[in-house]
């Protein structure tokens, strides 16, 4: 399966996204906020990034861009979740160069569908 750095500042919430991963077979490293998700990023090389927008010490949309901004971590797909679903929201996240933006709340199995069907798009892409 596949490994996937989760970012997110909340425990419960980053707890509940390593479970639901985990027990659908995927590799999953967690961090607090989006500094630690951008300076993880190049040591984990993830086949997916799972990130909240608001957090501490550096958004998601700024990790993102940082990311992106890197020849090394460029390819990564970035997925937002938030539960902000404004369109201006989403439109800045996919501008900070998001493959997709999720709402919260999730399902379990919502989540899991998603995540197989971003996989799968992506693997197509490389």
């Amino acid at each position: 399966m596949a490994k996937i750095l989760v970012a997110e500042d909340e425990k419960d919430i980053r707890d509940l996204l390593s479970f639901t991963l985990q027990f659908a077979g995927h590799t999953v490293i967690t961090v607090n906020n989006g500094e630690e998700a951008w300076q993880a990023a190049p040591s984990v090389m993830p086949d997916l990034i799972l990130m909240d927008v608001r957090m501490p010490r550096m958004t998601g949309y700024e990790a993102c861009q940082r990311i992106k901004a890197d020849p090394q971590t460029a390819h990564i797909p970035v997925v937002f979740l938030s539960a902000k679903g404004q369109e201006a929201e989403i439109q800045q996240g996919l501008q900070a160069g998001a493959s997709e933006y999720l709402l919260k709340p999730f399902a379990p199995d919502e989540l899991t569908r998603r995540v197989a069907e971003l996989l799968e798009r992506f693997a197509q892409k490389k």
